[in-house]
């Protein structure tokens, strides 16, 4: 008989290319997933992969098994989700993904306070800018900022929150001395994989320096704070925090809309239901910071 725990070592392999990769998305070591190929190789009698220098090639053992083992993985995944949407037990595991700045410069108390109100859900956190996937069960529920609607799959059921906008910043020093005429140059901070936005150009600060690049965006929030020049955030990031302030003449910029996601029988249990309703009334709350209309208020 096939352990399907096989099957999944299989799957990681063939995704990822490599033992390495397959062990690193598993949290194993090289040599378990090194075993468990093995193990299913000796039960079909058949050689999955063949082993090249840019890293693991199926077979055409392999690629038959694959097209089974995904029919495998997608049985699993369905019986899995409709046992877990009868669950109507507040015990147990509650598997939430964010992205980071979402998690760590808004949500973060409010996840706190909802794992205080029920201490039997053991809540993990992805925090994460790659998507989980909610049809195989790698996240529960999913904090998504969408652009269109029309984009998502059409399995999954949402709650829509706020919409979400960013504006142009800068530190409140650094401010202080453009508007004094410093000759210090002021850089775009970009973030390497996004570059400088066509719509973020429209403030009257303008950048002459070369630009300073980051590759995440805690690294970004605290490279404008130290007053190196001029760079793009969320609202709810720039407008809440105290060294930092507008760039004058700065746009605001839709990014989208939150939405509170779920899939197929997950979101009848009642874990799930607790928390999507908590979240989106904390959403709710924080909708004059998401579009901006928070420093109106100042």
């Amino acid at each position: 008989m096939i352990d399907w725990d096989d099957v999944r070592y299989f799957l990681a392999v063939a995704r990822g290319g490599s033992v390495r990769a397959a062990a690193g998305r598993l949290g194993v070591n090289h040599s378990t997933v090194l075993r468990r190929i093995a193990q299913l190789e000796e039960r079909l009698g058949a050689q999955m992969f063949e082993k090249l220098p840019s890293g693991y090639r199926l077979t055409d053992a392999g690629e038959e098994v694959l097209e089974l083992a995904n029919q495998m993985e997608a049985s699993s995944h369905q019986l899995e989700t409709r046992v877990f949407g009868r669950d109507q037990n507040v015990r147990g595991l509650l598997r939430v993904t964010l992205a980071p700045t979402l998690a760590t410069h808004l949500l973060m108390p409010d996840l706190a306070d909802f794992a205080r109100l029920h201490p039997d859900i053991e809540l993990d956190v992805l925090s994460s800018g790659e998507l989980a996937n909610l049809t195989n069960r790698e996240a529960d529920v999913a904090i998504r900022v969408v652009y269109d609607r029309k984009t998502l799959p059409l399995n999954l059921h949402g709650l829509k929150g706020p919409e979400l906008f960013g504006s142009v910043y800068l530190s409140r020093d650094r401010l202080a001395a453009w508007r004094a005429g410093a000759p210090d140059p002021v850089r775009w901070i970009v973030i390497s994989h996004d570059g400088i936005q066509d719509w973020a150009r429209g403030s009257e600060v303008e950048a002459t320096g070369a630009p300073f690049r980051v590759t995440d965006g805690e690294a970004q929030i605290v490279a404008v704070r130290q007053g190196l020049g001029i760079t793009t955030l969320p609202c709810f990031v720039g407008d809440a925090d105290p060294l930092l302030a507008r760039a004058p003449g700065a746009p605001l910029h839709l990014y989208g809309t939150l939405w509170l996601l779920t899939q197929g029988e997950t979101r009848k249990t009642k874990r799930v239901q607790l928390f999507t309703e908590f979240v989106s009334r904390r959403l709710a709350a924080y909708a004059p910071l998401l579009t901006g209309l928070s420093i109106l208020r100042d």
